[in-house]
């Protein structure tokens, strides 16, 4: 008969506890649907202004996954909090994971930092042409920690984007027209007038050189054994790399065809 009322109370304090504890239960899980409700709003939200504004895709895969993960972890936090879970225990928990994570992964951690600087300001774009941690090439892909671009011989470079955020980069496809600088010694006693005029002409037949700004010849230096001329002459960005080529080989044969003389170091040797 004892146990009879042992079994009869305490079948009575698990219903007790059963209806004070389910309205906890409904709320986290109202909790549940209503964050996963918001973040596909959010998500919604960034995918319409990106539609609209000329934004890198990457950003906004990384700003879509970061509002899922943050959400996730919010939703967390109020669930367990709201099923009996001591908020300050709770928190110093993950204050105490976040200090070991953080301090386990510092290199990733400026990677990821430099990625949404990266990302949000654009210094370059996937396609674009840069120069940067010594490094010159074609940006093939922007990652959250790291940018690939392909160089001129067609390798697969790997930059951590902590290091590019933070140091200096060139980019040689933001502007449309660049600028060619090109360099050659004339004898002292070839015609610097003669040399000039047919550098000069020699932008005037390629139709790749632009005509404004026009291009322009000056005397650099007068070197130990050789005048320097400095020859200046804008084209389109897609024309640079051919037309520099062109104009190195074209300068070489009229020059010497018009008996300028380009120096070169010679070495004489006396036999005793």
């Amino acid at each position: 008969m004892e146990d009879f009322f042992n079994l009869e109370s305490l079948t009575k304090e698990a219903l007790d506890w059963f209806w004070d504890f389910m309205p906890n239960v409904l709320i986290s899980i109202v909790i549940f649907f209503v964050g996963k409700w918001f973040a596909r709003l959010i998500n919604k939200v960034i995918r319409n202004l990106f539609e609209k504004k000329d934004y890198d895709p990457s950003l906004e895969t990384f700003l879509q996954s970061l509002i899922n993960i943050s959400t996730k972890v919010i939703v967390f936090v109020l669930i367990i909090t709201q099923l009996g879970v001591k908020s300050s225990s709770l928190v110093a928990m993950v204050g105490a994971a976040g200090l070991a994570i953080g301090l386990a992964l510092q290199g990733s951690l400026a990677n990821f930092a430099g990625g949404v600087l990266i990302l949000l300001f654009r210094p370059f774009r996937v396609g674009d042409y840069i120069s940067a941690q010594g490094v010159q090439g074609t940006v093939k892909e922007i990652t959250i920690l790291s940018t690939k671009v392909n160089t001129f011989g067609n390798q697969l470079a790997i930059l951590p984007n902590g290091q590019l955020a933070n140091n200096n980069v060139i980019n040689y496809s933001v502007e449309k027209t660049r600028r060619d600088n090109i360099k050659v010694g004339i004898g002292y006693s070839s015609d610097i007038k003669k040399a000039k005029d047919i550098l000069l002409n020699i932008c005037d037949s390629h139709d790749t050189i632009l005509k404004e700004p026009p291009a322009e010849v000056f005397v650099e230096a007068l070197g130990e054994s050789s005048v320097d001329l400095t020859l200046r002459f804008w084209t389109n960005n897609d024309d640079f790399m051919p037309t520099h080529f062109a104009v190195l080989e074209e300068l070489k044969n009229r020059f010497d065809n018009k008996g300028i003389e380009i120096p070169f170091p010679q070495r004489v040797l006396h036999q005793v």
